[in-house]
């Protein structure tokens, strides 16, 4: 990723250890990582985009290797102060990896694919890095949502069929699963998603962390604390739930993708 000014745009809308954030984002975080950590057992995994690292503690609990980067040095500082010398963090561009050809099982990109300037490029370099059979685990927004609205500094969102002609067109076979039902809205959910589809088609959706929490504070309640690292719950989120690929999703909230390098 490369941007003039990237690093200050990406703290902006980068929700840090600390800062307070709704419970259902705690519980968005748990479920990717959980999810992730099931298909990292023994493998050399790395995370790409890992932000202050809230999940490398369940992934690094089952992956055989782990090492982390992101590409804003300001943020991956935060990650160092909490884990030291547990995890190898290293600042670096998703698009170009400081890793060997075939030396990682996994790839790990969670709510940062919109943000690469190629996404086309970011498969390819995967593919570069992955060992046969190796896989990319992506976590993206929802794009088919009717009440969905980009992200500020987005490039492009993919939706299912997106990313499995993205992934198809260099070698990777797909599976998809959705998380987080939509559901049928309260009439205050509708009022609250229509303010917010007016704001977003008018342009005066906030467009940092901060500017968002208080629409947040009157969607999901009272907030909580970042933590630093994520502990594995007892009550661990449900599983997600396996997708169709062939039209877009416009059940859940999240998307994830686990695309395997054909042998």
């Amino acid at each position: 990723m490369s941007s003039d000014n990237g690093d200050s745009n990406f703290q902006t809308v980068t929700e840090m250890p600390g800062d307070p954030v709704s419970r259902i984002q705690i519980t968005r975080l748990l479920s990717r990582y959980g999810w992730a950590a099931d298909y990292c057992h023994n493998k050399d995994v790395v995370e790409a985009g890992c932000g202050a690292g809230p999940g490398l503690g369940l992934l690094d609990q089952t992956a055989r290797t782990l090492e982390a980067g992101d590409y804003c040095e300001p943020i991956l500082e935060r990650a160092r102060v909490h884990y030291g010398t547990r995890i190898p963090l290293t600042c670096f561009d998703a698009l170009k990896m400081p890793f060997a050809n075939a030396s990682k099982d996994i790839v790990v990109l969670f709510e940062a694919i919109y943000y690469l300037p190629s996404a086309r490029d970011f498969v390819v370099e995967c593919k570069r890095v992955l060992r046969p059979g190796g896989k990319v685990l992506l976590a993206t927004a929802n794009k088919d949502l009717w009440d969905f609205h980009p992200s500020a500094y987005s490039v492009q969102y993919f939706g299912v069929p997106d990313l499995r002609e993205l992934f198809g067109d260099s070698g990777f076979s797909t599976e998809f699963f959705g998380f987080e039902r939509a559901g049928q809205p309260s009439i205050r959910a509708k009022v609250l998603r229509l303010i917010k589809r007016i704001a977003v088609a008018s342009r005066i959706m906030p467009r940092t962390m901060a500017g968002k929490r208080w629409l947040k504070r009157m969607v999901f309640g009272a907030p909580v604390p970042m933590p630093n690292e994520l502990v594995r719950a007892a009550d661990m989120p449900p599983d997600p739930v396996l997708l169709a690929d062939s039209s877009p999703d416009t059940v859940h909230r999240i998307i994830y993708c686990a695309a395997t390098l054909d042998s």
